[in-house]
């Protein structure tokens, strides 16, 4: 069993990554249905939520159902941090994550995000004063370093974990791959051997098969997988990862019922949440995903992110299901 602070964890859990404009309620809910282990919201900026910015409020919105689940932060400023940390702590999350990992320049700028891997001390900084502004057990998720002439994830682990965190995610690159290029997981396998180290670690990056998550599980040792962009669209693939472990065997692939269901249900859940308007404007990013693979469905593909009703959509998947439907895998 994996122990966050006092959160227990299956033996081996599996992670939904924060992803931003994905790892929404709706987005969770189809994932623990398929069962991932542990989520977290998409990451939310210190500053939006000591200013009230009402995109950050929505996305402390977490549901019983779901748990065990973290809200993500991120920011540059100590008392910010530690600010938005009480404010999230209010919504009785399970956990209160880090974000010292996004690539993306907007967040770099600011000096949050992987910016902080440029200055460890800051990083200490932050963690800590997040770490005594709440109850909560406080996990971080960060990348090996800013580049590869600056890999620094083996000092940073020992120092986050001496301020008090309960977990750490590592993300197999560095700030200057971005997504590109192979992560490199043998520096998530050091940190996780060095004797000092007691807390869970838990890898991320490029798992995006049950063969390949039980080599990685295997090969490096650590204590979970944390998985992002392979559970877009395909949220079976916690499920197929741990039948996979279990039996050595792989499940069916989704059907095109099964298909559907999830897009249906998608929907259905983005509208109870974000009304009618954004609910069906939002699923849309998400229907190359579901159906991705499936020959001559161009035609549905464009009707799907050109309805603007609710029965505009469902009508258009149960033609899809008329259609492509037989129980056959896609």
């Amino acid at each position: 069993m994996v122990k966050i602070g006092n959160i227990e964890l299956p033996e081996f859990p599996l992670l939904l990554a924060p992803m931003e404009d994905v790892s929404d309620p709706p987005f969770r809910r189809l994932c623990k249905t398929h069962g991932a282990d542990l989520m977290y919201s998409e990451f939310i900026s210190s500053e939006g939520l000591i200013r009230d910015a009402m995109k950050s409020r929505m996305k402390l919105d977490i549901f019983d159902y779901e748990r065990p689940v973290g809200i993500q932060i991120f920011g540059g400023d100590e008392e910010a941090m530690a600010l938005s940390a009480k404010i999230v702590e209010a919504v009785n999350p399970d956990i209160v994550d880090i974000n010292f990992g996004c690539p993306v320049k907007k967040v770099v700028c600011k000096g949050a995000g992987a910016g902080v891997l440029k200055d460890i001390d800051l990083m200490v900084r932050l963690t800590k004063a997040v770490v005594n502004s709440t109850h909560l057990p406080v996990t971080v998720k960060t990348r090996l370093g800013w580049d590869d002439d600056s890999i620094n994830i083996d000092e940073v682990a020992e120092r986050l974990q001496d301020v008090g965190i309960k977990a750490l995610t590592i993300h197999g690159r560095t700030r200057a791959q971005m997504y590109k290029g192979e992560a490199d997981w043998s520096h998530i396998a050091r940190v996780k051997n060095n004797p000092r180290i007691n807390i869970p670690i838990f890898g991320n990056g490029d798992i995006d098969s049950p063969e390949k998550a039980l080599e990685y599980k295997n090969r490096y040792g650590v204590d979970g997988l944390m998985i992002g962009r392979a559970a877009i669209g395909y949220p079976w693939i916690f499920n197929e990862i741990k039948h996979f472990f279990a039996t050595g065997e792989n499940l069916p692939a989704p059907t095109i019922e099964d298909r559907v269901e999830a897009a249906r249900n998608h929907l259905k859940w983005s509208i109870e949440w974000k009304g009618e308007r954004v609910g069906v404007f939002e699923t849309r990013r998400h229907y190359t995903n579901y159906f991705k693979g499936i020959p001559n469905f161009k035609e549905y593909r464009q009707k799907l992110v050109t309805g603007d009703e609710p029965q505009d959509v469902y009508n258009v998947l149960d033609e899809v299901l008329q259609k492509f439907g037989e129980s056959q895998p896609a």
